[in-house]
């Protein structure tokens, strides 16, 4: 069975640039729809996070006045899978790539706090890239590419094609300017090639292994890109 580790943020706030903690964690809908996919496509899902980390959900991902009608669909598919969420597999503990198929971010302010610096996650994303095995980043999850260094302090993912959630779409959800670091400057400072479209729009970007989405309105099509992705690779083993 093609098996899939789904890693959130374990924490539930977002440090601003004045050193305040914001309420925060993963955005609900990046992980409701790629979990729901996935598992309908027949894969097996672990949920992860960093080290004693509970996967909290960011509340304004739940509210209508950010997400539409969808919010009370959401908000139930988190409630349906409480228990998964209440016991994520602790990231130190994943010692290899060789039981998963693939590796998914799930994004959110959360990641920006402790994914992008975790060394578990680098590890983890080392090896799996090392594997060749697919690596998807969702909105804010590219963050956590930032924790893959390479020996003498360069970046595993310099040069690499990808998007994310941008500094435009920062600012209009209005927290670009309460933001320690914006993630698109800092991608590019560390030598990723961004591909980004209009805000909001649907958009994957494939380099190679590495598959990311740029905001949650491509939660979707990066869920349907990586079944594809993965589906195809298994046709070719058989």
């Amino acid at each position: 069975m093609t098996s899939v580790l789904m890693v959130l943020s374990g924490v539930d706030h977002w440090t601003g640039a004045d050193g305040t903690r914001e309420p925060s964690g993963f955005w609900p809908e990046e992980f409701a729809v790629p979990h729901r996919l996935m598992t309908e496509a027949g894969f097996d899902v672990h949920v992860a996070s960093t080290a004693g980390g509970r996967p909290t959900p960011d509340q304004e991902g739940l509210s209508t006045e950010a997400v539409g009608p969808q919010a009370t669909e959401f908000a139930k598919y988190l409630d349906d899978h409480s228990a998964e969420l209440a016991n994520p597999t602790s990231l130190s503990d994943v010692r290899t790539a060789d039981d998963f198929d693939a590796v998914f971010i799930v994004g959110g302010h959360g990641p920006m706090e402790d994914l992008a610096h975790d060394p578990d996650v680098g590890r983890v994303l080392s090896e799996f890239d090392a594997t060749g095995k697919i690596i998807a980043p969702l909105c804010h999850g590219p963050g956590s590419l930032l924790s893959a260094n390479l020996p003498g302090g360069g970046w595993l993912f310099e040069g690499k094609r990808l998007t994310g959630f941008t500094n435009e779409e920062e600012r209009l959800h209005g927290s670009a300017d309460r933001a320690p670091w914006l993630l698109e400057d800092v991608l590019r400072s560390r030598g990723a090639k961004i591909q980004s479209i209009e805000a909001w729009g649907v958009n994957v970007v494939v380099d190679d292994n590495l598959i990311s989405g740029q905001n949650p309105n491509s939660s979707h099509a990066l869920a349907e890109k990586l079944i594809d992705t993965l589906n195809g690779r298994n046709e070719k083993i058989e």
